[in-house]
């Protein structure tokens, strides 16, 4: 067992939406960001209920990239360049906002006519200080176009970057790693030490690291540089993230990132006064700024 792989443990927070729970494990107290990873959640797993759906209503975002991959279930994604993309298990939706941007996820008419299963995991990436104000863009990169290599006992899909020598096509703005592992039981896949700085996260079942018990909804930072093996005795799923370490602050607040505070106060008076561009199709409803004196989140 070797507990020096672990620099950090983060519990996430729990958050009840209603029709389902999100686990967020960034950005925490202790931690804002792993490699460019700024925003970790896990929503679901969760059972919904014909006739009914999940709507995440139009907001803005500011300075960063949005990154869903679902597990189950799936969002219609709309956004202010136009966009309308349907997102279904093992694809991926990238949507860098730059300097601005805003979009909608919402269940499927077809999800809603039935019962349905909803599990994914969003995250956000801070862009690198020459990327901040680029132009909005938005990709959507099908399950079949990102590499996965299985060995029998685990499977894993490299959703950004190059892992075990396959690299995703999708785009990245800083040295990424991103994949989707799933372990059978008994099985074990290498974790090198490929990037600045990496996290697992366990969403499901069990595993161990070097023989270390990982514990479920639980986001580990390990320690730069070392190798380890990633196993499990029942069949688990894992994520694994991280990539270069930020030298330069970001500050985050509500749905926003940049490396100064007066970028947010600026998106926040935005959105209030409704500048941003808005969404065809989808313009008849938003969601408000938060009330009260902002509270920003810096790093590092």
């Amino acid at each position: 067992m070797r507990e020096d792989l672990i620099i950090q443990t983060i519990t996430p927070t729990s958050h009840n939406l209603g029709d389902f729970r999100v686990h967020r494990a960034l950005p925490a107290k202790e931690r804002t960001m792993v490699g460019p990873f700024i925003f970790f959640d896990q929503a679901g797993p969760a059972q919904i209920g014909p006739g009914q759906g999940v709507d995440v209503r139009p907001h803005p975002h500011i300075n960063l990239a949005t990154v869903t991959y679902m597990y189950e279930g799936a969002f219609l994604h709309r956004d202010s360049l136009g966009t309308e993309q349907l997102i279904e298990p093992g694809a991926v939706n990238l949507m860098t906002a730059g300097r601005g941007i805003v979009h909608s996820e919402r269940s499927p008419d077809t999800d809603r006519a039935r019962a349905s299963k909803l599990s994914a995991i969003q995250t956000w990436l801070a862009l690198p200080d020459r990327n901040e104000e680029m132009a909005p863009a938005f990709e959507h990169v099908a399950e079949d176009r990102l590499p996965l290599i299985d060995s029998g006992s685990a499977r894993a899909r490299v959703i950004m970057g190059t892992l075990w020598g396959q690299s995703a096509p999708v785009t990245t703005y800083a040295d990424t790693i991103y994949a989707d592992i799933q372990l059978s039981p008994g099985g074990s896949v290498p974790i090198d030490p490929s990037a600045d700085e990496r996290a697992i996260y366990v969403s499901g079942g069990d595993a161990a690291l070097d023989g270390l018990l990982l514990q479920p909804q639980t986001l580990y930072v390990l320690r730069p540089g070392v190798s380890a093996t990633l196993m499990s005795v029942d069949g688990g799923r894992v994520v694994l993230c991280g990539g270069e370490a930020f030298t330069s602050p970001r500050h985050v607040w509500w749905n926003f990132v940049s490396s100064t505070t007066d970028r947010l106060m600026q998106a926040r008076e935005d959105w209030e006064a409704m500048r941003f561009p808005l969404i065809p199709g989808d313009d008849q409803e938003f969601i408000p700024i938060p009330q009260g004196r902002p509270k920003t989140v810096s790093y590092p």
